[in-house]
């Protein structure tokens, strides 16, 4: 029978998993790989041909969602439900393959405890952000059982080998409110990473050193059971070429060399009005030219997750302060829908990139060079912030309101200028470009990252 890799991510982390999917196929080309999933778009399925993709059936929540840890809680509980439809796809791709290995994303890990004692397949688990972030999450259980009461009422620096001090409000609420369900499925879900076949960062060493060998001497987790074999095979990114034409990138084409600020907070990034118009006035200030991705502001007490599902374009005259397009249009360029941001990343004009820290940007900015400027929304994007200024050393943080995370346009126009224009922002250009060159050093043959994912690979045999 074929060898045969099986892929279950989930849909937030997709592209991370299919670029695993593809340096498999580069290190194993005798092997096929299968993506399990629920309703894979036939754009999805077109444009990677090399994979096998398998639907499972869409299945509602079965709580409503009304919070953003709701939300995370439904894609384990989601998993969970799916549980008997991917045990069927595995036994009926079984008959005609052998299944070498099975990679689940984290979010998925209801699969594990379910299959482990049904099928004789190796189990791996997928980790889509960094070092950093992994070790905080290896450390969680420690931290359980040593910390009483929830880490979001406290007030200390949360310290974990190899990671730089966190503040304990800037910890994500899946780790810091022991209220909600959702925490629970955290402290799981690290309890049985240490029951696998090993794990998959998606990082690489130059980037992450003191994470990493914190990792690799097993300081971030009880001693018992022993971690199992890491695999840190990133940076795992598209490449930054675009296929369509895009008029953001035509302007670019006019920009002098390196002189664009590049702001854009993901799928999930929504200001207030009030935000958005103290963001506007900020850059008008600061002089520098922008490409600014702006999506519809959010209602009074509405959730990012609740925003985010709303799809339309803002009407910007109402939103900008007074003259504020006019003023700029000379140095200025607004995108209302999707932007095509690694195209842009590794455009020669853009110079810096105001980001939301989610952990892919980060590493897409890291890799085509572009130092940033931090401004964290949701999730573990406050951690993320911390360790892109402490521990990378690529880039600078906003300061926020610690009531409602209030940024200010004079602290936007500092740090944006400290950015494009001083010294120390020209010391962050230089720390960028030097993990660019680090990650090309590692996915190159002999590198950490090459070397990562051929015993990976020599794993499954």
């Amino acid at each position: 029978m074929a060898d045969m890799v099986v892929l279950y991510p989930s849909k937030g982390h997709l592209t991370s998993m299919l670029e695993l999917g593809k340096l498999i196929l580069k290190q194993h080309p005798s092997v096929s790989v299968t993506l399990i999933m629920s309703s894979p778009s036939s754009e999805l399925v077109s444009a990677n041909p090399s994979f096998t993709f398998i639907p499972l059936p869409e299945v509602s929540p079965p709580a409503p969602i009304t919070s953003f840890l709701d939300l995370v809680a439904s894609f384990f509980e989601i998993s969970k439900l799916n549980n008997p439809n991917l045990h069927q796809t595995l036994l009926s791709l079984s008959a005609s393959s052998n299944i070498k290995a099975l990679i689940i994303d984290f979010f998925c890990s209801p699969a594990f405890e379910f299959l482990s004692s049904r099928l004789d397949t190796p189990i791996y688990y997928f980790n889509s952000s960094g070092a950093c972030g992994f070790s905080m999450f290896l450390y969680l259980p420690t931290l359980d059982k040593n910390i009483n009461g929830s880490l979001k009422d406290l007030d200390i620096v949360v310290e974990v080998p190899g990671v730089p001090g966190v503040p304990s409000k800037d910890i994500p609420p899946v780790l810091s409110d022991r209220s909600h369900r959702v925490y629970q499925y955290f402290v799981d879900v690290a309890n049985q990473m240490f029951k696998s076949a090993g794990v998959v960062v998606n990082t690489f060493w130059s980037l992450e050193p003191n994470a990493c060998e914190a990792i690799e001497e097993r300081k971030c987790g009880p001693d018992e059971p022993p971690l199992p074999p890491i695999f840190c095979v990133g940076p795992l990114t598209e490449t930054g070429e675009s296929k369509k034409e895009n008029e953001c990138l035509a302007w670019l084409d006019s920009q002098p060399s390196r002189s664009v600020l590049y702001l854009c907070f993901g799928s999930m990034g929504v200001f207030s009005s009030r935000q958005l118009k103290e963001m506007a006035i900020g850059l008008e200030r600061s002089g520098v030219r922008f490409l600014w991705a702006v999506r519809a502001p959010k209602e009074d007490g509405e959730t990012q997750a609740r925003k985010a599902g709303r799809a339309a374009e803002p009407c910007l005259e109402s939103i900008f302060p007074e003259g504020f397009l006019g003023r700029t249009r000379d140095r200025g360029f607004i995108v209302k829908s999707w932007a095509p941001q690694l195209a842009i990343l590794n455009h020669g004009s853009v110079g810096g990139f105001v980001t939301h820290c989610g952990w892919k940007s980060i590493l897409e900015a890291v890799c085509a060079g572009v130092p940033m400027v931090g401004w964290p929304l949701y999730a573990e994007q406050k951690m993320n912030s911390v360790f892109l200024v402490e521990e990378m050393k690529a880039g600078l943080a906003v300061k926020m309101a610690d009531e409602d995370g209030f940024v200010s346009a004079a602290e936007l126009e500092e740090r944006v200028t400290e950015l494009m224009n001083s010294n120390k922002g020209e010391a962050v250009r230089e720390r960028v470009r030097a993990l660019r060159e680090a990650a090309v050093v590692a996915k190159s043959e002999g590198g950490s990252a090459h070397f990562a994912m051929e015993r990976l690979v020599n794993s499954f045999k």
